[in-house]
């Protein structure tokens, strides 16, 4: 509770800037929108068909496509642009409240009364006088109706920025969901809640003010709803950060707390992007929005050189040396001491009951059984690398979250999954790991990268050096079970002092 309650005012703070940012862009478009939408009524069709086309797009899907965007868009104009964090956040989730804005301003403009439109033209009114002194008046309860409702959707939403590198709300619900930890779970759900919940409450005060002309409604609510936009702007650390990325689950948060440690041991003042993905954990690295992460030598073999040989493990790390530091300038800083392989697991005694030690043992048995694989593995090149090896066909497969993957095996719910060999919970489930006789899957020694720009900082190097091949597996597994055990569980801070042994 106290390491939640600890982040909270920094990740209100950035969930309510980047809320009431998209809002205010939704607003600032959407009601001119709105008004071209009433006049040109031809058009008004397709317009709200395209706006109501971005809400049928999932909202994790939505912010995951602006980062590409971005990023294609900043190397076409060789401009500086910032493809992770704030700004595809930014965008996607303005996209997203569009919609409730446009078309309560149409239906706000067009429910006037015919009587006060037709008084306004008796009088010479001219149609921005008119717009202005009477149908935005008598529409604006209308229309912060909407506006309420897209602020709720994106107060929402706005939790799964953390997925594209902008610190939100989501980083406790996902980091909690990851490990198990349902008290940073509840303590992100709770804010988001009374965040949405506070921000209508306000809204709605002004609205009733407009409607019933109570100016205490008006200026009470104005008032509030000013303190809490001051607190969304209040500026953050002015010192530079170095930026450690992670993805997700209980390893990456480790070793990036590690990292941090290491840092701040160092005198650096370090910021964290948690919930990454492979690729766009690679992708930020070499673009120098992230300063240093680890990451896994088959992954970047098989993901980001797109290589499907398997050649030793120490021959694979100088290649991929050389091959990131002159492609992207990535420096692959050395190895941690440990693998974390992907591994097809099954519990002992299933695996026992139908004679399965080996993949090619599981080829046979594959289509009457379930597979629980983690949210990537299905998509990845070693997948389709194994099941073309073996020809494997599983009678259903799913993706969970790695946590769940985990609970699926436990209650019955699949036969197999896509185990990490660094895993604690592979000995305190007694689960047993398949031989990959063919060699299909590839070496994952776990290694530090740095981005061009950190690399050349030989003060950050220094204070990272100590890592390099200071990390066991048996000790990597043991702090990760730290994390993911059901009973005294550790954050994963403190599993990182344990493990360097502070």
């Amino acid at each position: 509770m106290g390491e939640a309650l600890a982040e909270l005012p920094a990740l209100v703070r950035a969930h309510l800037g980047l809320s009431v940012a998209a809002v205010a862009i939704a607003v600032v478009a959407g009601l001119p929108l709105a008004l071209w939408a009433v006049r040109a009524r031809r058009l008004r069709g397709p317009l709200l068909a395209a706006i109501g086309l971005v809400q049928t797009i999932p909202a994790l899907a939505l912010l995951a496509l602006f980062y590409p965007l971005l990023l294609a868009l900043g190397r076409v104009t060789a401009l500086p642009i910032p493809a992770l964090g704030f700004w595809p956040a930014l965008i996607a989730l303005a996209l997203y409240a569009l919609l409730p804005i446009v078309r309560n301003g149409v239906a706000a403009i067009e429910g006037v009364d015919r009587g006060a439109i037709e008084a306004a033209d008796a009088v010479g009114m001219t149609r921005a006088q008119r717009l202005r002194l009477v149908e935005l008046p008598l529409g604006a309860p209308v229309i912060l109706a909407g506006i309420r409702t897209a602020t709720i959707w994106t107060i929402g939403a706005a939790t799964l920025a953390t997925t594209v590198g902008q610190p939100c709300l989501g980083n406790l619900i996902f980091s909690g969901l990851q490990t198990e930890n349902w008290v940073r779970v509840l303590v992100g759900c709770a804010a988001a809640a009374v965040l949405a919940l506070g921000a209508d409450l306000l809204l709605g005060a002004i609205e009733a003010g407009i409607a019933q002309r109570s100016r205490w409604r008006l200026w009470g609510g104005s008032g509030l709803l000013a303190v809490g936009l001051i607190f969304a702007l209040l500026p953050g650390p002015s010192r530079p950060a170095v930026v450690v990325g992670a993805k997700n689950f209980s390893e990456q948060y480790i070793l990036a707390s590690v990292i941090r440690q290491k840092l701040e041991e160092a005198e650096f003042h370090t910021d964290q992007r948690d919930d990454l993905g492979s690729a766009v954990a690679y992708r930020a690295l070499a673009a120098g929005e992230i300063d240093v992460y680890v990451d896994y030598t088959g992954t970047l073999w098989a993901n980001v050189l797109g290589r499907r040989d398997n050649p030793p493990p120490a021959r694979m790390r100088a290649m991929l040396a050389a091959a990131l530091a002159q492609r992207d300038g990535v420096h692959l800083f050395g190895p941690l001491g440990f693998e974390n392989a992907y591994a097809l697991a099954m519990r002992r005694d299933r695996a026992a009951a139908l004679g399965i030690r080996t993949l090619d043992d599981l080829a046979h048995a594959a289509p009457h059984l379930r597979l629980a694989s983690d949210l990537e593995f299905l998509s990845r090149p070693e997948w389709r690398a194994v099941a073309a090896a073996y020809g494997l066909r599983f009678a259903d497969q799913r993706s969970y979250s790695p946590t769940f993957m985990y609970r699926a095996i436990v209650d019955g719910s699949a036969d197999v999954l896509s185990a990490f060999s660094s895993d604690g919970r592979i000995a305190a489930l007694d689960l047993v790991t398949l031989a990959d006789p063919r060699g299909a899957l590839p070496n994952y020694d776990a290694v530090l990268l740095l981005s061009p720009k950190a690399a050349r900082d030989p003060k950050l190097v220094a204070a990272l050096r100590p890592l390099v091949g200071s990390i066991p597996i048996d000790r990597m597994r043991a702090a990760n079970l730290l994390v993911d055990r059901d009973r005294d569980k550790k954050s994963p801070a403190e599993a990182a002092r344990w493990l360097v042994g502070r």
